[in-house]
């Protein structure tokens, strides 16, 4: 069997972000427009008053102090609350597209790798733009890479579940180089007049370049091993897609976009993950001692400190468990990728380290790699 490795990644940044004083801004005066139109229907007891948000509330909630997005002026205007990317012809590429590509490029260039030499693309990510054609396909053919091409989503995990699938493919022999890439613009499934939520999700794309250890540039990581777990639940649920063709925008349906219980997915995400880390650990014969770094899923800053301190028997610091969390938000599959990518250069040969992800499913990923000379 062939030993697969993580040869280099890459990371493309909209050039918008929005800080938390914008968002609460935004989101305060559309909640009091919202109250006042309904004065009458509030002061009878009819319907509760929509609730203001804070930044001392967001960040207390999550620890996102910002987030970059496609598009800024649609979110942050109470009359509209919700991004406006302009849909473009047939003939142009799409826009999810484009951000994987650029991600890639940075990718291949890292590894000093040509399109060309790609035997595979897959596209993981939680939100496609459309059903078909694959956005893989359209991303293989704007690089010019050959072999096959494939979408997969599994929410916030898709990349890792993308990377075992790249790894499978090659342990297997049934391609020598994949590149996986995790195009999310979130923030066109965030429902931005949810106080409990406006402030979660951010846009961005990563790509992981995965291949033949024999191919590898020097100091590329050794995927020592990938875990994967599923376990149904509706505590985060998304209801849009291609069956809702009269459903009305974001503010009209809340129902039809991300939903959460939040402290249902955090009383029992965190357990399941952490036990999973310390399981795979032990399968493949080392302990939470053994890891240099953690570059975990990036949703929820007490999640991870919860999650770090039972791998580690402590809480770990921020060199040991970094965080992308407070400038990108959550961007979904990507996030553990950013802080892998921002977070890595520092490691020496032998280190070893995790990359982990869970989210909407419940769906979960570990994948243990170890800096190669």
């Amino acid at each position: 069997m062939k030993t697969a490795v993580i040869s280099s990644t890459g990371l493309w940044t909209p050039p918008n972000s929005i800080s938390n004083e914008e968002l609460v801004a935004s989101y305060n005066a559309w909640a009091e427009n919202w109250n006042l139109e309904r004065e009458a229907d509030i002061a009878a007891g009819l319907i509760e008053p929509k609730p203001m948000s804070s930044v001392e509330f967001i960040e207390k909630a999550s620890g996102i102090k910002a987030r970059y997005v496609m598009n800024k002026t649609g979110v942050l205007d109470p009359d509209i609350m919700a991004p406006r990317i302009p849909e473009r012809p047939n003939d142009q590429i799409s826009v999810m597209a484009e951000m994987a590509v650029k991600a890639a490029r940075e990718a291949l260039e890292r590894a000093g790798r040509r399109p060309e030499d790609v035997d595979a693309v897959i596209c993981a990510a939680s939100n496609m733009q459309r059903a078909y054609p694959a956005m893989a396909i359209e991303v293989q053919k704007e690089l010019g890479c050959s072999g096959f091409a494939f979408d997969m989503n599994v929410a916030c995990s898709s990349a890792t579940f993308g990377i075992q699938a790249a790894a499978d493919f090659v342990r297997s022999g049934s391609a020598r180089s994949v590149l996986m890439v995790n195009p999310e613009i979130c923030s066109g499934h965030l429902n931005f007049t949810d106080r409990d939520s406006h402030f979660i999700f951010g846009d961005v794309a990563t790509a992981v370049l995965v291949e033949e250890e024999s191919l590898a540039p020097a100091g590329h990581w050794k995927i020592l091993g990938t875990k994967l777990k599923t376990e149904f639940s509706n505590n985060i649920r998304n209801n849009f897609g291609f069956l809702n063709r009269t459903a009305p925008e974001g503010i009209d349906a809340p129902d039809k976009l991300f939903v959460q219980e939040g402290r249902k997915v955090f009383k029992e995400v965190v357990p399941m993950v952490a036990t999973m880390i310390t399981e795979h650990l032990g399968e493949l014969g080392l302990q939470g001692t053994d890891l240099r770094r953690m570059w975990l899923h990036q949703a929820n800053a007490n999640m991870n400190r919860l999650i770090s301190s039972k791998v580690l028997g402590r809480e770990a610091n921020e060199d040991e468990s970094p965080t992308v969390l407070d400038t990108y938000a959550n961007t979904s599959s990507a996030g553990s990728i950013i802080a892998f990518h921002k977070h890595s250069e520092d490691i020496r040969p032998g280190e070893r380290g995790l990359i982990c992800s869970f989210g909407a499913g419940y769906s979960a990923g570990t994948v243990f790699v170890e800096k190669a000379a």
